[in-house]
């Protein structure tokens, strides 16, 4: 794993732990599934 990868990671757990503390998992959940979603997309249509 490379240090820029790490680093992303560990900044993505904690930013879910920064969600947990002020009350907005749901929203965080939300656009992390719509963002998967259009991504998915994006690869169908440039294929």
């Amino acid at each position: 794993m490379s240090f820029k990868s790490f680093l992303y990671k560990m900044l993505k757990y904690s930013n879910d732990v920064n969600a947990v503390k002020k009350g907005k998992v749901g929203k965080r959940v939300g656009r992390r599934v719509a963002g998967k979603a259009t991504g998915k997309a994006m690869k169908k249509l440039f294929k």
